[in-house]
């Protein structure tokens, strides 16, 4: 190949290199920030990502998190507030609300559990999580699980083996121990007459807009790279109210 030929290839590929750049440096700034995105005006507040969108970038990437956070969730939280505007739940906190719920009533199901369940994924999420529960959680952890890799086990193994969409949870029970378990669609173990119930301290979103656009059908890979990212002081915090 003659030299020039070679020249011309190569300040192409540069070109292309710096245009792509360009653009997902163009499409990334288009995101701005979580705290600009708004909220229809109800009973029930946005509650913002205390982090950027790529924040978790190697985990879970800028474009799924503005996505779930300004689409997902607020969507949920503005049919919350549609569903409850004049009616005596606009005045109840979101748990009381979920665990006198009327479990007949679609719209509120799935919209008031939307928002509860996503305020905890989102808070959950910390670009200084990962590594082990220190404290009284990580005691409780080794007495129920009986190490921290048995709890992990479980913890995967509930949000890989939800069929469909669902959420994986740790929960308190009534007695004060532990445990993992699975609910579908926007279900949470505060709302009656479900199989599981207890207070809900770290919640994992299986739902593939949580995860598809990195992972696409690789759930298990976005279960993995999840224990990188959890903020075990917060989820700490949560269980030290229930003692």
């Amino acid at each position: 190949m003659k030299l020039k030929n070679i020249i011309t290839l190569s300040i192409i590929a540069v070109a292309t290199t710096f245009s792509a750049g360009a653009v997902y440096a163009q499409k990334k700034g288009a995101y701005g920030k979580p705290s600009e995105v708004k909220a229809n005006e109800g009973a029930f507040k946005i509650v913002t990502l205390p982090y950027a969108y790529n924040a978790v970038e190697k985990y879970i990437d800028a474009e799924t998190m503005f996505i779930h956070f300004s689409k997902h969730y607020v969507g949920y939280l503005n049919n919350l507030n549609k569903a409850v505007a004049g009616t005596p739940q606009a005045g109840m906190s979101i748990e009381e609300l979920l665990r006198t719920l009327d479990m007949s009533n679609g719209a509120l199901r799935n919209n008031a559990g939307g928002y509860y369940n996503h305020n905890m994924y989102f808070d959950n999420i910390s670009p200084k999580g990962g590594g082990v529960p220190q404290g009284d959680l990580g005691v409780a952890i080794n007495r129920d699980f009986g190490s921290f890799e048995n709890f992990k086990k479980a913890f995967a193994e509930a949000g890989a083996k939800r069929f469909g969409s669902g959420w994986a949870w740790l929960i308190v029970k009534t007695d004060g121990r532990l445990a993992v378990v699975s609910t579908a669609n926007q279900d949470n173990p505060l709302m009656p007459t479900l199989e599981v119930s207890g207070m809900p301290i770290l919640a994992m979103d299986v739902w593939e807009h949580a995860y598809y656009l990195k992972y696409q059908n690789k759930r298990n890979d976005y279960i993995e790279n999840f224990f990188n990212v959890i903020d075990w002081g917060k989820v700490a915090k949560r269980y030290e109210k229930t003692l």
